[in-house]
Formats: structure tokens, C-alpha cells, sequence
């Protein structure tokens, strides 16, 4: 039997100059995260439709919670399957299309991790693990987009 689970966040429109939005240009698109006793995330919108580009955007979000997702499952997968992994960084790469009426999606996404592994690990089993990820991962398994990756790996 499959186990519910729920998760909370607030989101909080910061963004307002003191006229709403009374016009297109009068506000900012600012807004918070916040999570029940965890930090605050100050976020905004892509910078192509007026957000800010020093703070994170929906979809920085997206691609960045679709890696973590993959890294904390391939992490896990490593670790049951005896490969010691040293290090995990990943570029990932969303790719979208903005269509005439200024809609947005995701086409797709491509997870780059650069992983450092223990010497001698047998590199076809390290990088199998990345298919099984794809059975775990809330994320990956919740988009409806394909996600490939192109590992890497050294020797650590």
C-alpha cells in the first residue's frame, strides 16, 4: 500500500511598490519561500519578463529540485550497491520553449553530474544506477518532460 505524503510551503508576493498592480511596470516581481522552521528563499521571476536576475527563479527551482531529487536517490543507489562515491556536482540543462502567446514549458531536461568515485569502482554499475533513479525520484517521476543525464566520473 502506498504511503501519503504532504508537503507545506508559503509562497509571499513581495513585490509590491505601493500601487499593486495597478500597472504592468508598477510592481515587482519578488516573492518568498517559506517553509515551516527553515531559512527564507527570496526568489523573482526570470529576468526575460522583469524579475531580478541575482535571485531564483520558478524554474531555476525546477531544474535545481530535479537534480537534487536525482543526486539524493543515485547518492542512496551508490551507498546499497557498495560504490563509494567521493564527490556530486551537476550543471543540469532545462531546455524550453516560450510559444506566440508568452506560454512557457519545459521540453526537457539533461542532468550533468561530474562524480568523483572510490578507484577501481566498476564505472558500468555507477552509471546504471542513473537509469534506476528515474523508479525513486518524487521529481523526476512528477514532470511531464523527459530527463536524460551525461555522467562523468573520476577516480578519487
Amino acid at each position: 500500500m502506498a504511503k501519503g505524503h504532504d508537503f507545506t510551503a508559503a509562497i509571499v508576493w513581495t513585490g509590491d511598490r505601493g500601487e499593486g498592480t495597478r500597472n504592468y511596470q508598477g510592481y515587482d516581481r519578488t516573492w518568498r519561500i517559506a517553509t515551516p522552521g527553515k531559512p527564507l528563499v527570496e526568489c523573482s521571476n526570470d529576468p526575460a519578463l522583469g524579475g531580478d536576475p541575482e535571485k531564483p527563479n520558478p524554474e531555476d527551482l525546477l531544474l535545481a529540485s530535479l537534480a537534487a531529487c536525482h543526486m539524493l536517490w543515485y547518492l542512496h543507489l551508490a551507498s546499497n550497491a557498495g560504490i563509494v562515491v567521493r564527490g556530486y556536482e551537476d550543471r543540469p540543462l532545462g531546455m524550453g520553449e516560450t510559444g506566440l502567446r508568452g506560454e512557457g514549458r519545459f521540453l526537457r531536461a539533461v542532468l550533468r553530474p561530474a562524480i568523483r568515485i572510490a578507484r577501481g569502482t566498476d564505472l558500468a554499475r555507477a552509471d546504471a544506477l542513473h537509469h534506476e533513479v528515474g523508479q525513486y525520484c518524487f521529481i523526476a517521476r512528477s514532470v511531464n518532460f523527459p530527463v536524460s543525464y551525461e555522467a562523468s566520473y573520476a577516480e578519487a
